[in-house]
């Protein structure tokens, strides 16, 4: 537990460790002085260690390290304490990390290791092992353990095998082993361990060796590592260390010297960079007399031979570039610069050129990054010079927007992440005067990454770059402006970079054209259907910013793309030209000019054959439909919009065909509900802004002949046997305008009210029902109301009171299938369809509301908001609340409005919280002692009250018992209560929805007592009907949940007084040998709790002979068994035996 403390502190400095650094030295103490005292257990040392291992992970071994004590006097004890650990208990390997890191400071002695010997024989006169040897064999043994001591062993043997005296008698023997054990390991897990071990001993020898003295040794190793193929092995780690060695030995061939021939920049102050962007002037070079005497030390000091093995190494290491691990192509990346810095200009040239083939569009995506991460290494380190930045630039500008498809998605995030990278390094590496002439572009090319790009981290990336140029160069057009608006976390949502932040930088005319280039070039027809319709929106936003570089280049780009045969450029295409043409139809309208001014006849012939084109292609068809008929859809929508002067033209029936079949095959295109919403949502809009445009007459009306058929068609298409086509038909005429209704309303109405009718074939059509009712509304606010109007025409007298009863029918639909309770669909929509009908109706004739119809909305809004689901609860409650408040004028004939207006106050119309339990059911259970809204809010808490989520059970049943006390003592009101409850019951007799809550929740007001007032009374009507209706509830049934509620119950009912105790003892007794082992236990275990706690249910005498029987029988046994045991309980009880009717009417006790 202490441990986990300690752990979950320190992972909170995992960002910022160097704060713990005041601290380090006296927990360091203070733990090794627990190390230290021998009379600490061993388990409190193991802690210690730990607790060690806890902060080195943190801080970092490399800083932890320096603070272990390394006097004379810590070796000896250091070693002994380690050589006594086990290096298999893998509890303890946190302490054989540390103290392997202990030995790798005390090891640093400045004395002779011979000189700690003392005599070379012990008292026994048996030879004493060297501390030389000691260290080393521990050392070697950690090398090829599986835990983290191997890290640890690897650093020992880089400051051990280092020393002056250890090198001189060691290393050769030392090298020798580890390169046999690395040539004899296997293919195992184990050769594995041992590989990875040896390789980190010799990368830590060859990086804190000296040079000289590890020359001889490194063509050895190299061959070594050839012959081993470590490059090419399965294992990441090993190929990262393998490349790691590779480097290191690459600078051990090459001398120590840095080169002279590399790029130095001068100055550089963010301070006058920005100074100078301010001031808008020039930037001169700052390190002109680096670049003249660049040439002129190029070659000095490079008078000795390069090895022929930096051919070999460098070879290896750009093979490393294309690893498919990004650790070790980072890691090839850095030995890249670390040896390219040691190479002559000419031999370095040579190497950049090698990295620029990465970029080769037959390569895969790793080698793209590798080389990504390649180049920013060589630019930071000054080793790319001004004369390859034309070769590098473009290379970049590409990697910025490298994305390369496979399969269902595609690859290119971590390059463009890579190329935002060495932008990122450019900007800090050279000076302004040499970026100048790329300026321009890398400018463009960032912003669209940061605005345009899919990933999230790449567009941070792309931020961060163009924010860091910004600030070191000082060159970048605009670039406050844009980095005010597109800084990290504003980049972070990706819609709002495509929609907002990218119409802000489009303004400056620096970024127009490349902005808008890359949407029609590179995105429009990118693999991701969301990026494709941003891209589409996005061109609509940026067309007025350029119209006629719209019309003229992006149209005729993306006209023949539109029929295409690749299905991605296909639909961004067609998305992209509907966009583009509404918007400049509104600029048009904007200007008071014609839209032929930006459209000629060829572009429109070319728009109106779109849909010819695919349709005599059958492009609708198959997997390509699901994207091309929404697409075709939205350009139909648009081009209506855009009121296209095709009147009359043919193209508008082919239209309204694809509209037609897509609302009848919804179902063969869609798996999903949203894929069902999106399709649906854009093929209605069609609808509508076709009808709009192009069915309506100069006088305002509808084309008779267009009207009569295409109403006729979608009515009968609403009693389709498919579901989907009902809801695609229905959802269809509720958008239909109100021309197109005129004359047809009594015609629609009844159609859609056949859709929420439920019939045998049809039980499970939910979403036919719930898209019907949210259509009723539509259509009802489409054509008004006028209280005296005719029926075909507006709402009216004549066919409201028909509205309200569909609308309100629908309140009762509990349908349930697999999917759970889909019903609350229907209810929902229902809910609403009512909110905005009374509104509407208020609003204009508030007399069409008659006072049933409101009292009749109003209770099942009551009942729907004490009922269990919390999203339906929730939207109940706001539409109830919603009615209640509307003061504009306020609603006619609402029940009680006094006594809801102080229960449900204006103030909690916003801050009440429906969906959570415990703020819902203390202000509807109120409604209870309102005789208008008793039966439908009673109804809505049984079913919350025996239902099975415990928050909505607790407080349900709470604010219930609450009620219940306050007028616990008021016999009148309880009678109507108890009426109430017993109507409810007779109502919901043999439903299960309702009916096992019920019996729950009578169970619970038993067992509170709620009926003490009746419990006196001897043989009382309540308990006589409750008995009764629970008799009937649970004859022949088989629904086990139900049985045992019914067993409380009945269990419960013996507090009454009277007759009745013996007809409920002969209903337990009957239950007692039910079929279902599980109800005679349950029976059984009851009635024994029941005695106990109700001890003048039978004679004391009997007693506990009787309870004896309960608990000491085994009613799991065979019936006959059984039943022999029943009936004896009967005599003792004095209960008539329950008999078996037979087939022959005769009966057997």
């Amino acid at each position: 537990m202490v441990d986990l403390r300690i752990q979950v502190i320190m992972d909170k400095y995992q960002e910022q460790p160097h704060l713990l650094d005041p601290h380090l030295e006296w927990m360091l103490n203070m733990l090794l002085d627990i190390v230290r005292n021998e009379q600490s257990p061993s388990s409190l040392v193991h802690l210690a260690f730990k607790f060690l291992y806890l902060i080195s992970k943190v801080r970092g071994y490399k800083y932890f390290l320096r603070l272990f004590p390394h006097e004379v006097v810590d070796l000896q004890p250091v070693l002994n304490l380690l050589i006594q650990q086990d290096p298999k208990d893998c509890q303890t390997w946190e302490t054989r990390y540390i103290l392997l890191l202990w030995l790798s400071m005390t090891c640093l002695l400045p004395f002779d290791m011979a000189r700690l010997d003392g005599s070379n024989s012990t008292p026994e006169g048996q030879s004493r092992t060297p501390i030389m040897d000691q260290i080393l064999n521990v050392a070697k043994s950690y090398l090829t353990v599986s835990d983290k001591g191997r890290d640890a062993a690897a650093v020992l043997v880089s400051k051990f095998v280092t020393r002056p005296d250890v090198k001189e008698k060691r290393l050769p023997d030392f090298l020798n082993w580890t390169l046999s054990s690395l040539s004899n390991a296997d293919q195992t897990m184990e050769g594995m361990v041992v590989r990875d071990g040896m390789l980190q001993a010799l990368a830590q020898l060859f990086k804190h060796g000296k040079r000289d003295d590890f020359l001889p040794y490194a063509p050895m190793v190299l061959k070594c590592l050839e012959e081993r193929n470590i490059l090419e092995c399965n294992h990441t780690i090993l190929r990262k260390l393998g490349i790691k060695l590779i480097q290191r030995l690459g600078l051990t061939f090459l001398k120590p010297k840095i080169a002279k021939w590399r790029y130095q920049r001068g100055s550089r102050s963010l301070a006058l960079n920005l100074q100078m962007e301010g001031q808008n002037q020039p930037i001169l070079p700052t390190n002109i007399s680096s670049i003249q005497k660049m040439d002129l030390k190029a070659d000095e000091d490079y008078d000795y031979d390069i090895p022929g093995e930096i051919e070999n190494v460098v070879e290896q290491l750009l093979f490393g570039l294309k690893d498919k691990d990004t650790i070790v192509r980072w890691s090839a990346a850095k030995g890249i610069g670390r040896v390219t810095g040691r190479l002559p200009k000419e031999l370095a040239d040579d190497v950049v050129g090698s990295v620029l083939e990465c970029f080769s569009f037959q390569e895969t995506d790793t080698a793209w990054h590798g080389g990504c991460l390649a180049l920013a290494e060589l630019g930071r380190r000054g080793l790319l010079l001004p004369s390859r930045l034309p070769d590098v630039v473009p290379v970049i500008l590409k990697a910025l927007t490298f994305d390369e498809k496979r399969g269902a998605c595609s690859v290119g995030a971590n390059v463009r992440d890579a190329a935002c990278y060495v932008c990122w390094a450019f900007a800090r590496a050279y000076d302004p005067q040499e970026m100048k002439p790329f300026v321009h572009q890398i400018a463009s090319s960032l912003v669209i990454t940061a605005v345009f790009d899919r990933n999230v981290n790449c567009r941070r990336a792309a931020s961060a770059a163009f924010q860091e140029n910004v600030g070191r160069q000082g060159t970048f057009p605009h670039g406050i402006e844009i980095l005010t608006a597109a800084d990290y976390f504003a980049v972070g949502n990706r819609t709002k970079c495509f929609l907002n932040i990218s119409l802000y930088i489009v303004g400056f005319p620096e970024y127009t054209h490349p902005l808008i280039d890359h949407l029609i070039y590179k995105k429009f027809n990118h693999w991701d259907c969301a990026i494709r319709e941003l891209t589409a929106k996005t061109l609509h936003n940026l067309t007025p910013y350029s119209p006629e570089y719209m019309a003229n280049n992006a149209l005729s780009q993306l006209l023949p793309l539109a029929t295409g045969i690749d299905l991605n450029t296909r639909h961004g295409a067609v998305l992209a030209c509907a966009e583009i043409v509404y918007a400049l139809y509104k600029l048009a309208v904007e200007n008071k000019r014609p839209l032929t001014d930006y459209i000629n006849e060829n572009t429109l012939e070319s728009l109106k054959n779109i849909h010819r084109k695919l349709y005599n292609c059958q492009l609708y068809r198959g997997f390509g439909g699901a994207f091309m008929r929404p697409a075709v859809c939205c350009f139909i929508e648009k081009m209506s919009r855009s009121k296209m002067p095709l009147k009359n033209d043919s193209i508008i029936g082919e239209w309204q065909w694809l509209i037609d079949d897509s609302l009848k095959s919804i179902h063969h295109f869609t798996s999903t509900a949203k894929q069902k919403t999106k399709f649906q949502e854009a093929v209605i809009s069609a609808l509508t802004a076709l009808c709009n445009e192009y069915y309506q007459t100069t006088q305002g009306t509808a084309d008779p002949e267009i009207q009569n058929k295409l109403v006729d068609k979608y009515v009968s298409e609403l009693q389709r046997s498919e579901e989907m086509t009902r809801c695609g038909f229905s959802l269809a005429l509720g958008a239909l305008p109100k021309f197109m209704l005129n004359g047809k309303l009594d015609q629609v109405l009844e159609g859609l009210q056949r859709v929420t009718w439920i019939t045998m074939k049809d039980t499970t059509f939910a979403e036919a029902r719930r898209d019907a009712l949210r259509a009723i509304a539509e259509v009802c606010k489409t054509v008004g109301v006028n209280e005296d109007g005719p029926s075909d025409q507006v709402v009216c007298q004549s066919n409201v009171s028909q509205i309200y009863n569909t609308l309100l029918g629908c309140m009762n639909d509990y349908t349930t299938d697999i999917r759970g309770d889909i019903g609350a669909w229907v209810r929902e929509a229902a809910m609403t369809s009512l909110m905005e009908l009374t509104i509407l109706l208020v609003q204009t004739h508030p007399r069409l509301i008659s006072p049933d119809n409101c009292r009749h909305m109003m209770c099942y809004l009551a009942q729907l908001s004490a009922e269990k689901i919390d999203r339906f609860r929730a939207h109940a409650g706001s539409v109830f609340l919603r009615i209640l408040h509307f003061d504009n004028p306020a609603v006619p004939h609402i029940p009680h409005r006094e006594e809801l207006e102080s229960i449900f106050p204006r103030s909690e119309l916003e801050t009440l919280n429906w969906s959570a339990p415990s703020q819902a059911f203390p202000p509807i259970t109120k409604l209870l002692g309102l005789p208008t809204y008793q039966y439908s809010v009673l109804l809505g808490l049984t079913v919350s009250v025996g239902g099975l989520t415990e928050s909505t059970v607790r407080y349900s049943a709470q604010s219930l018992f609450d009620y219940l006390k306050t007028i616990c003592n008021d016999r009148e009101a309880m009678n109507k209560f108890c009426g109430t409850l017993i109507q409810i019951f007779k109502d919901n007799l043999y439903n299960n929805r309702v009916s096992i809550p019920l019996l729950k929740m009578l169970d619970q007001m038993l067992v509170n007592g709620c009926f003490d007032i009746f419990i006196a009374d001897e043989n009382h009507y309540y308990a006589e009907e409750l008995l009764s209706l629970c008799k009937e509830e649970i004859k022949k049934s088989k629904d086990v949940q139900k049985l045992r509620a019914s067993i409380s119950v009945f269990c419960g009912l013996i507090q009454f007084q009277g007759d009745i105790r013996k007809k409920i003892l002969f209903q337990l007794l009957f239950l007692l040998c039910y079929p279902f082992p599980i109800i005679r236990k349950t029976t059984a275990s009851q009635m024994y709790e029941m005695l106990l706690t109700y001890d003048n249910v039978i004679d004391a005498e009997v007693l506990d002979e009787v309870m004896a029987s309960l608990s000491d029988n085994n009613w799991d046994a065979d019936l006959p068994t059984v039943r022999a045991q029943r009936n004896l309980l009967c005599d003792l009880m004095g209960v008539p035996k329950p008999v078996i009717a037979t087939k022959l009417q005769q009966d057997v006790p």
